[in-house]
């Protein structure tokens, strides 16, 4: 019997939510009432925020993924979990960077582990693919998705490498590669209305 691909999303949708809830409750709320106390904090909150960014920009590209399901299947099923286990580490990374002011070792870290969900979300895109509901009407979308995806490797990839020459040029490549994907790829939209 073929699994509900409802049932894939919602429980995406939940661990996606755990993961905010996470990163959101780790920030320490000061225990002083002067301004200056929440000097401290900006470098927390600028981390929270990039990835508050990342995570909804994950949660927006996969629902448009799973959109052009035909079934899900157990390759689907693990690609989907592989995919949120890289993602669930987000919060350790984002609290490290933040409490550390973004150390370069801390934006080194930061910036593999979003290689890793980039090369996760691209197998997991391999797999869904594979049991799309109509391949020819989704092709330009996947074949877009590709090219996003490899710029993104090569934009997390020359992020981790410029973390001990310059964090901020980093963080300009990570927000670089983020803002290529705020926008799913409206093609899926396109070819489901087909």
């Amino acid at each position: 019997m073929p699994i509900n691909k409802n049932r894939l999303e919602a429980f995406s949708d939940g661990v996606l939510a755990i993961i905010i809830t996470i990163m959101v409750l780790e920030i320490k709320i000061p225990h002083t009432t002067a301004w200056s106390a929440l000097q401290s904090l900006v470098p927390v909150l600028i981390s929270y925020l990039i990835s508050f960014l990342f995570i909804g920009i994950y949660w927006g590209n996969h629902h448009h993924l799973i959109y052009s399901l035909r079934t899900v299947t157990s390759g689907i099923m693990w690609a989907n979990l592989n995919l949120l286990f890289w993602l669930s580490l987000i919060p350790v990374a984002t609290g490290w960077m933040g409490e550390n002011g973004f150390a370069a070792h801390t934006v080194l870290v930061y910036s593999i582990l979003l290689l890793i969900c980039g090369i996760a979300f691209t197998i997991l895109q391999k797999f869904v693919e594979k049991n799309t509901q109509d391949l020819a009407l989704f092709k330009t979308a996947f074949k877009n998705l590709y090219k996003k995806g490899f710029l993104s490797i090569i934009g997390y990839a020359c992020a981790t490498i410029f973390a001990y020459i310059n964090p901020i040029i980093s963080g300009i490549l990570l927000f670089s590669t983020a803002i290529m994907w705020i926008v799913p790829d409206r093609n899926i939209e396109k070819a489901l209305k087909d």
